[in-house]
């Protein structure tokens, strides 16, 4: 009899539409592992997993609801095992301010921040004149912007934006190579250097052809930097208590690394980087979603 699994992916988040790709990208993928596999959008908020009678839950789902610990809980109490990371690690690793205290306690290197939760709290300097403003708890560079220093605020964005999440996070800007980390269970898969066309390696810049962000594997960093960014990865994925597959951003200038976040449900399109990553260490696309069914399997 074939294993079934149900597919969460789409939702109530802002990353919604790549949430869609990645899950009809994973579908096609344990389709021919072999799995009976119902996919379900919980954009509504239909919870009821367990009338599905299925062995495990594939997590698809990016973002608020999907990546915070919230989709975990509910698939905990209706006792379905599921992929990728817990309740705990997702919820840390969602909050930027709670894994930055995670970080810094573990001796890993983190832009320094401060909480704003009304315009006054914005420090006119963190170390240097540029700075990023992001909100706390999402993902895909959504909401984030940049300022070259203190004057060229919009205060009325910063507005809005306190408005819709009440607490931001103000961190300093880490010039420098912009690197990815997949990280596999136990072992650091390999590092990415993205280099984005745009500003940044904003929303568009991830999921847009159009965008032309440049992606070099694996990153051009010497030997010794590249084995480090791998060994704070994986260090990263273990102190958060992280399970399954996760992909780390940092910032590496002058022989520094700094890790900006830890994210839980990398995406799965085919713009994406873990599967890019993995397929530079010969794991094709199918292999690795079979993996992750799998390790939840037993893992759980």
């Amino acid at each position: 009899m074939k294993k079934k699994i149900i597919l969460l992916m789409g939702g109530p988040s802002k990353e919604r539409s790549v949430s869609i790709l990645s899950g009809k990208a994973c579908y096609k993928a344990l389709i021919k592992a072999g799995y009976d596999v119902i996919k379900i959008d919980p954009k509504n908020k239909n919870l009821n997993f367990y009338q599905y009678n299925a062995n495990l839950a594939f997590n698809a789902l990016h973002g608020q609801f999907g990546e915070d610990g919230t989709v975990q809980k509910i698939l905990e109490k209706q006792k379905i095992p599921y992929t990728h990371s817990g309740v705990k690690s997702s919820h840390v690793a969602m909050d930027k301010v709670k894994s930055k205290i995670c970080f810094i306690k573990n001796n890993i290197l983190t832009p320094k921040y401060k909480i704003i939760k009304k315009t006054l709290d914005l420090k006119n300097k963190l170390s240097n004149n540029k700075f990023v403003i992001k909100p706390i708890n999402e993902g895909s560079s959504v909401g984030v912007l940049i300022y070259d220093n203190y004057k060229k605020i919009n205060f009325i964005k910063i507005k809005s934006l306190l408005n819709k999440y009440k607490k931001l996070l103000q961190e300093e800007y880490i010039p420098g190579k912009e690197i990815q980390v997949a990280v596999m269970g136990k072992k650091a898969l390999g590092a990415i250097e993205i280099q984005p066309l745009r500003k940044f390696y904003d929303f568009k810049a991830k999921y847009s052809h159009q965008a032309k962000t440049k992606h070099i594997m694996p990153a051009l960093i010497n030997k010794n930097l590249y084995k480090k960014v791998l060994s704070i990865a994986l260090k990263a994925h273990n102190v958060l208590g992280c399970r399954g597959v996760t992909r780390s951003d940092f910032r590496v200038i002058n022989n520094k690394i700094y890790i900006l976040e830890v994210n839980t449900q990398p995406g799965m399109t085919n713009l994406s980087l873990v599967p890019e990553i993995a397929s530079y260490r010969g794991i094709s696309f199918d292999k690795l979603v079979k993996w992750i069914a799998k390790d939840a399997s037993i893992n759980r």
